[in-house]
């Protein structure tokens, strides 16, 4: 059941507390009061009817109480705001009284389970949370004057929670993973014959015989690593050829009480199966000298992609590609605005791949920026014709398409190299470098939220 609104905060005994304790201090007090708006919550309603849509029975009305989603919110904004962790944030909120006040819980009630606010994050997901900075964005230009004059766009990688990714230690995960969902679904059907050997040990043994063969750094040393994974990947195909007996096994066997259980249990085989199978064909291709297209780095966060965008320092990123576009009153030096939603989709898109969908999103909120800073990986003829229905004034791409005054154009290139520092302030201080939610979705949400949590930031300052 949807509840919104938490209960009264304050109780007896805050009256025994000094006044210092009891008031905010000043940045919590103003995003308080942003986080008071009447609209913010409404998002949240909109997804309860969806979920009822779909379900045919209202969540809004059944089940036991939600979590109040103010009390929901304002601990999101501290968690992305502060950096913390969702175990780190239940503690941190549990021992200070402001935090408590600013996130309307009293000081006799218990804060909310990490378990709870984890589970809730996934529930909601990013379309809850893009409504919500839309709302914001909206509540900025009609009530406190915010008007856009410029946007700037470039785009970034959010890094996927994953590990350097190889080819024998995706395999060597696979056979892990293969025989750990295996014993599940052994236990249920009570079978002793039918299960996915553990091989861990002799990939084991592969993966250091490749350690010790790599230091050599040479050409034979190169071609007897490439030997050795490839024996990686046939361990892994008898795991996967195992997985499947046994997942066809379990569907055979699914009958009376536990029947879903087991068929659920032997889907999530299967679709491990599919991805280590993946690996397997990716290992033999990497052994032909074949090209692989769209590979998998990671059996936990599928969707995640290696990603090259030229840096020295880095030149292989994994995760995924968002682009970021801020909307500014002006176009000076320390120009800070608000960032819209960001566009993202899996794989490796270039950046007029991705603009369609931030010049959508400016006619959504009715905006028309008169300037327009990009990076200089656009190019001219598609950006021009992607921006025809903005009719901006001025469109400025890095190297490519300078329009206007030198004076004019100087300007610009300063904005526009603004995003850079723009975009790393996201990552320093908003928990943007890393995505710690698994999948794209899990990624378009984390991100939502670092986006929510720094316009509220922005605007905060702009009233201060």
């Amino acid at each position: 059941m949807l509840r919104l609104v938490a209960a009264q905060a304050e109780t007896l005994w805050d009256e025994a507390l000094p006044i210092e304790v009891r008031e905010l201090p000043a940045d919590l007090a103003a995003l308080d009061e942003l986080l008071s708006g009447p609209g913010l919550l409404e998002p949240f309603v909109e997804h309860w009817q969806r979920e009822a849509q779909l379900s045919g029975v209202s969540a809004a009305e059944h089940g036991r109480p939600t979590l109040a989603i103010e009390t929901y919110v304002r601990l999101m904004v501290l968690k992305h705001r502060y950096g913390y962790g969702y175990r780190s944030l239940v503690a941190e909120v549990s021992d200070s009284i402001h935090l408590r006040r600013f996130c309307r819980i009293a000081l006799t009630e218990r804060v909310p389970d990490e378990s709870t606010v984890r589970k809730l994050t996934r529930r909601i997901g990013e379309q809850t949370v893009n409504d919500i900075t839309r709302e914001l964005i909206e509540a900025a230009v009609r009530e406190r004057r915010f008007r856009v004059r410029a946007v700037r766009i470039d785009s970034t990688v959010i890094e996927a929670d994953i590990k350097y990714p190889t080819d024998a230690g995706l395999a060597s995960h696979g056979v892990r993973s293969l025989a750990r969902e295996g014993r599940k679904l052994a236990a249920k059907l009570r079978e002793k014959k039918t299960t996915v050997r553990d091989r861990s040990r002799s990939m084991g043994r592969k993966l250091r015989a490749i350690s010790r063969t790599i230091r050599r750094r040479s050409g034979e040393a190169k071609a007897e690593v490439l030997a050795l994974t490839e024996q990686t990947g046939k361990l892994l195909e008898q795991s996967v050829k195992e997985a499947r007996r046994l997942a066809a096994t379990a569907r055979r066997k699914a009958r009376g009480r536990g029947a879903q259980a087991k068929l659920r249990t032997a889907a999530k085989l299967d679709e491990l199966a599919d991805r280590c199978e993946k690996v397997a064909k990716q290992i033999k291709q990497r052994v032909a000298g074949e090209k692989i297209t769209d590979r998998l780095i990671s059996l936990s966060d599928p969707d995640a992609r290696p990603i090259r965008k030229g840096k020295l320092g880095k030149p292989n990123e994994f995760g995924y590609v968002a682009q970021i576009a801020e909307i500014t009153p002006n176009t000076k030096r320390g120009a800070r605005g608000l960032i819209l939603p960001a566009a993202s989709q899996v794989g490796n898109p270039g950046e007029n791949a991705l603009l369609p969908q931030t010049v959508t999103e400016l006619q959504r909120l009715g905006l028309s920026p008169k300037e327009i800073a990009l990076d200089g990986g656009f190019t001219i003829g598609p950006t021009t014709e992607q921006l025809e229905d903005l009719d901006p004034d001025r469109v400025f791409i890095s190297g490519r398409q300078q329009p206007g005054s030198r004076r004019t154009q100087r300007r610009l290139q300063r904005y526009r190299t603004g995003a850079e520092g723009r975009i790393s302030h996201l990552k320093r201080g908003y928990g943007m470098r890393r995505s710690r939610l698994k999948g794209d979705d899990g990624q378009k949400t984390w991100t939502g939220w670092g986006i929510l949590t720094y316009n509220l930031d922005t605007l905060t300052i702009r009233t201060a």
